[in-house]
């Protein structure tokens, strides 16, 4: 080992050619590239946040700290003007009642493309891949224009054509990671729990959906997450102003001249995120350590 370490820096020492052509060298370039990138993603983020917290009305210039457009201006703050009040529960509104409809349709989805045989689950499954490339613009246009002229007597722009908007469009990512986790699985822990007499429905309640579960709140942290900072598809389904969500509220108030008080409303969109793309995180690493835990001792160690 030694006379590798010691042979490496000889080569080192030879020039700027050997020390390329070393395997061994540490990846300066890419540590670079990575703490540049990391540097323009976050940086503008932290600087939008610290501005939430400025004394004065400007966006570019410091004029001290103050809560002023948190809580204390009494007509601007974020948690006293009703218009960002309302856009900010309307966010939080759609985005958890697309993850208590989509995420049951898409665990429900995900286990019947596997278990039906055919034509239709193999384009049911090659549908939702297309989810994927499909422009969430095109989708968003298409529902607008349906629900405008084709069910404009059942179902109106707003609140209700949002929520169908974005389940369609976040429901397959729910089938995608559900049915991922569900091919790892195998057939194996379902027949077992039948051998043992438990009925089909008993092993899919009791056996299979809490082995998948920490593949279920994945979906559903990554559709809530996804659903909070939408704009295209909320934005293109909104009737009146009380239906606009903080996404769109953002991007209306960042084309004039908008209070700090925007920045504070993104920061709480922010935080809500990451608050909770933590707890699904910590969550999920519970599941799967108290799976294994079971597994090793059923087993016995082996």
């Amino acid at each position: 080992m030694s006379t590798l370490v010691a042979t490496t820096r000889r080569r080192r020492l030879r020039g700027p050619v050997s020390w390329w052509k070393d395997p061994w060298r540490r990846p300066h370039l890419l540590q670079g590239l990575t703490l540049a990138y990391l540097a323009w993603s976050i940086v503008p983020v932290v600087i939008a946040i610290a501005f939430s917290f400025n004394a004065g009305r400007s966006r570019s210039s410091w004029q001290g700290f103050s809560l002023r457009w948190w809580v204390a201006d009494p007509y601007d703050s974020l948690w006293r003007d009703a218009d960002l009040k309302r856009a900010l529960l309307q966010t939080f509104l759609l985005a958890t009642c697309t993850v208590l409809i989509a995420v049951p349709i898409g665990t429900a989805f995900a286990i019947g493309i596997d278990r039906w045989r055919g034509r239709i689950p193999r384009a049911a499954d090659f549908t939702m891949l297309l989810q994927f490339v499909v422009p969430e613009l095109i989708l968003s246009i298409a529902l607008s224009l349906l629900f405008r002229y084709i069910f404009k007597d059942v179902i109106r722009l707003g609140t209700a054509a949002q929520i169908i908007g974005l389940v369609t469009f976040q429901l397959s990512y729910s089938v995608i990671i559900v049915r991922a986790r569900w091919l790892s699985l195998g057939p194996e822990y379902e027949e077992a729990a039948m051998d043992l007499g438990a009925r089909p429905g008993q092993a899919l309640w009791r056996v299979l959906l809490p082995l998948l579960s920490p593949a279920i709140l994945a979906s559903a942290v990554l559709v809530f997450a996804d659903s909070v900072d939408d704009f295209v598809t909320v934005r293109y389904l909104s009737g009146d102003a009380a239906s606009q969500p903080l996404s769109v509220k953002i991007y209306s108030a960042a084309r004039s001249s908008p209070t700090p008080a925007i920045n504070a409303a993104a920061t709480v969109m922010l935080l809500t995120t990451l608050v909770i793309i933590s707890i699904g995180w910590f969550a999920s690493r519970r599941m799967n350590r108290g799976q294994k835990a079971d597994a090793v001792a059923f087993t016995g160690g082996l």
